[in-house]
This record gives C-alpha cells, sequence and structure tokens, in this order.
C-alpha cells in the first residue's frame, strides 16, 4: 500500500462514528419502489454495472461511483457523508481491492452493511510476484474484467430475478466488445511484441503486457512514483537513460499523478522524440469503459508506428 492510500485510510478511520449516526437517522426504504442500490469505489467499476445492468424502467438499479473527477488522484481520496450514506444502503459493493481502495472496507464496516462485496482484485486471482508488488491496477486486464461481468451477472440475477435475462443480454454485448479489444492487443503482439517501453507508474502495465511490450522502467522508479516518495538520482538517471538510448518506443505516463520527476521524464520523452501515451485511473470525461480502452489500444499502436 502506498503513503498516500495509508493517508486516506487514517482520514476515513476518523469517520467511522459519523457514518454509523447517518446509517441510524436515514429514512427507511419501506414502501418505495423495488431497487437494487448499487456502489463502486471508482466510474470504471460503476460504468461496467451500468452497461450490465442497462437502464431499466423506474430506475431498478442505480449505480453511485464514489470517485468520477477524471481531474483527481484516486490515491488521495477523502470520504464525505454523501459517500458515508450510499454504503450504508447499497445492496452491492464493488471495490477494486489490493490496497487500492481501503476507503471502501472502512466505510463498509462502519456502516455494518450487508450488502454483497466484490472484489476484483480477489476475483482475478492475481499475486504479487516473488520479491515484487501487486499490480493492483487489475481494470487494464481484460481477463479480469470478463470475469467481473459474469460475476455481477449472477449477484444481481440473484436479487433481481425478474431482470436476469435483461443482465445477461447486456452482459454478453458487453463481453463480445471486450473479445474485439482482446483481438486488438494481439494484433499489436503479432507486430512489435519484445518492443520496449517506459512507464511512470504501472497502471497500465496488465495492457501493455497483452500487447507483448516490454517495460524497461526500474521498478525502483515506478514505485517510489507510485507511493509519493523520492526518486533516487541514479535511478532517475537510469529511466532517462531509456529515452537518450532509444531503448523505449513509448511512455505511457499517468496524467493523474504528475510531479516534478515526472515532469522531467516526461520532457526528456518529448525531447528524445519517444511518443507519450497519456493513461488515467479513472474515466475521461463523456466516455465508457470499452471506448475509453479502445481509445488507449489506439494510442499505444499509434505511439508504436
Amino acid at each position: 500500500m502506498s503513503v498516500r492510500r495509508r493517508g486516506c485510510a487514517a482520514v476515513l478511520a476518523s469517520a467511522a462514528l459519523a457514518l454509523s449516526l447517518a446509517s441510524c437517522g436515514a429514512s427507511s426504504r419501506a414502501g418505495a419502489a423495488p431497487a437494487l442500490s448499487v456502489v463502486a469505489s471508482t466510474d470504471v467499476y460503476g460504468d461496467i454495472v451500468q452497461q450490465v445492468a442497462g437502464r431499466l424502467a423506474g430506475g431498478r438499479v442505480a449505480v453511485t461511483s464514489i470517485i468520477d473527477d477524471p481531474a483527481a488522484d484516486p490515491h488521495s481520496y477523502e470520504a464525505n457523508t454523501r459517500t458515508q450514506l450510499a454504503i450504508s444502503h447499497a445492496d452491492l459493493i464493488v471495490e477494486n481491492g489490493g490496497g487500492y481502495d481501503d476507503f471502501v472496507d472502512t466505510m463498509r464496516r462502519a456502516a455494518g452493511t450487508a450488502a454483497t462485496v466484490i472484489n476484483v482484485v480477489q476475483l482475478s486471482g492475481k499475486r504479487a510476484p516473488t520479491g515484487g508488488t501487486l499490480n493492483e491496477h487489475v481494470w487494464y486486464d481484460f481477463p479480469t474484467v470478463a470475469k467481473l461481468v459474469e460475476r455481477v451477472v449472477t449477484v444481481l440475477s440473484e436479487k433481481d430475478s425478474t431482470d436476469a435475462a435483461t443482465f445477461r443480454a447486456n452482459a454478453a454485448a458487453f463481453t463480445k466488445k471486450l473479445r474485439s479489444l482482446e483481438g486488438v492487443e494481439a494484433a499489436i503482439k503479432a507486430q512489435d511484441t519484445g518492443a520496449g517501453v517506459a512507464i511512470t507508474e504501472p497502471v497500465p502495465l496488465y495492457l501493455l503486457e497483452a500487447c507483448g511490450l516490454v517495460n524497461r522502467s526500474p521498478a525502483q522508479f515506478s514505485r517510489a512514483i507510485e507511493d509519493g516518495t523520492d526518486v533516487a538520482p541514479r535511478v532517475l538517471r537510469q529511466t532517462l537513460a531509456l529515452f537518450s538510448g532509444r531503448q523505449v518506443r513509448l511512455l505511457a505516463y499517468n496524467e493523474q499523478t504528475s510531479s516534478p520527476v515526472t515532469e522531467k521524464v516526461l520532457s526528456a520523452a518529448k525531447a528524445d522524440h519517444i511518443p507519450v501515451v497519456p493513461v488515467t485511473e479513472t474515466l475521461p470525461a463523456h466516455t465508457d469503459y470499452l471506448a475509453w480502452m479502445g481509445k488507449n489500444l489506439d494510442a499505444v499502436r499509434s505511439a508504436l508506428g
């Protein structure tokens, strides 16, 4: 877990009492139209659930995404009363897990909710490599997203059997488009397998690896950037040498966590005419998950030339 995430968890722990009081004071939904309330830690998962649920008459599946600002750093999120109340009323909670969004568990425990919880990292089955750290950005891994869609269909259908056929049909359409994106990955791999790339953080690594590309950034560099700690001068020199030495074909740059060091790396890549592929951890404005990932793959393919 990063330093920024530990700080976020500490802030949320202090809000536990407020959450308990808000839960007790919330009005009952008795007598209201039957509805399923889904809370997702980020709009990435919120969008995926919404595409499976569809937009049913009467809004019988309502999806709330906690983090939905494309300009925000998800690691720095702080809770508010509205979010706490949504958690306390949720029927289904979708969290990333892996230390990425621990604030969800903090609020969920304080609320004492009986909601079904989908932890996507656990669902993925991914583990940290020996001697390394887990890359928790599993929404960039299409096989994991396919597992998530399947699990969402199961949970929604259990809670709303009347609309199960709709959920299955929506999921099938989503999965078909997801397979097309995997086909794009395979095409890039066939053309450019083994090509070196640089990253500022491991956010897009699952996608890049599925394209057959090899991360050549020092592990100490991306780990320091992700954790918000200092980058050793030697490690920074090694990173900058990737561009001047033409050891990489592109730089995947996380736009949501810039710093003087990452700006220096970005400037070096541009100065050495290394294409830059901007990536984010949440959805860009006015787009959905599938379109977003399609644009990411188009950017990678264009950068590779």
